[in-house]
């Protein structure tokens, strides 16, 4: 289950996996500007030719390192030709509330216990863990599973150097709250930590012995995951989401398919208005044959990457 690890940068926003840490540290990263060679980065141009309306849909990662930067010029030539910018939330959410709300719903009643809900061998791997950085094991002791998950593996992307508050989504949102560009958002902050905490126990348990035993191969995978995404390759990104998604379908349809549909009707609606904006999303969610190109494609607009274009 690596996926649900790369689900976590690839199509969940940086806000749900922040869980409380602090924002600011993207406010000192000046990348994003234009280079004369380099990676061709995950922007894909969606054009109405009914309308002349045109979206950029750019693909983010959630969860980047400082020496991630500075992104393709795709991204820049993208903010620089739209008029506005669409997130999968809104500019200054209350993003801060994140963690006290996961909290509160990752929390067991009183006398529940993570190791009641998970059993005496998984309980041992969280408190490994716990030895191994230092985190008091009784700080866990009452998390639903979900949320010992996020925040096993939100500490080990720390530990590489990379943050929610590095993420492209944040790069963009500071630069555009600078530049006085407006934003709007797809979805909101309690629909984000509501695809957690609705799922399943079982899928819960999975999710957590998985997080626990896949947490050494984590900067490998971490590694693969950034070369494919700075170089567009959607192909290799597919086979690291879906290879095993096979195993648990419904979790695709509840991180991926289902919200794709659901964003249809505002970029349609974007596209029919002649508008032009640059769309972030988590850089999963342009994937297979439930991914937003495939299904703009069969809305019969016309989708390039932006290496093919040729801008006016």
């Amino acid at each position: 289950m690596h996926f649900l690890r790369r689900l976590l940068c690839l199509t969940v926003l940086a806000a749900v996996c922040a869980c409380g840490r602090d924002a600011g540290q993207a406010e000192s990263v000046q990348g994003g500007h234009p280079v004369e060679a380099g990676p061709i980065g995950s922007v894909w141009v969606v054009d109405s030719q009914d309308t002349g309306g045109r979206l950029y849909l750019c693909g983010t990662i959630h969860i980047l390192r400082k020496e991630d930067y500075p992104l393709a010029p795709a991204y820049e030539a993208a903010y620089s030709r739209s008029d506005k910018l669409v997130f999968e939330l809104p500019p200054d959410a209350a993003k801060a509330g994140a963690a006290a709300r996961m909290t509160q719903l990752g929390t067991l009643p009183p006398g529940a216990t993570l190791e009641a809900e998970v059993g005496s061998e998984s309980w041992s791997g969280v408190k490994k863990w716990c030895a191994s950085r230092g985190v008091p094991p009784f700080s866990m002791a009452r998390m639903r599973p979900w949320l010992a998950s996020l925040m096993i593996t939100n500490n080990e992307y720390a530990v590489l150097g990379a943050s929610p508050d590095m993420g492209v989504d944040q790069h963009f949102e500071k630069r555009a709250r600078r530049d006085g560009k407006p934003g709007e958002g797809l979805e909101t902050l309690e629909f984000q930590i509501q695809l957690f905490a609705g799922l399943s126990e079982e899928l819960q348990r999975v999710m957590l012995d998985q997080t626990l035993a896949e947490v050494g191969t984590l900067p490998e995978e971490y590694d693969k995951m950034i070369e494919a995404w700075k170089h567009g390759r959607l192909d290799d990104l597919q086979s690291m989401l879906f290879r095993e998604a096979a195993k648990h379908p419904e979790l695709m349809e509840i991180f991926l398919a289902a919200r794709n549909r659901a964003w249809m009707a505002r970029l349609e609606d974007l596209l029919k208005k002649g508008e032009r904006a640059m769309v972030l999303v988590g850089t999963g969610h342009f994937t297979a044959e439930t991914g937003l190109l495939h299904l703009l494609k069969e809305r019969g607009y016309l989708v390039r990457h932006y290496r093919e274009m040729k801008e006016d």
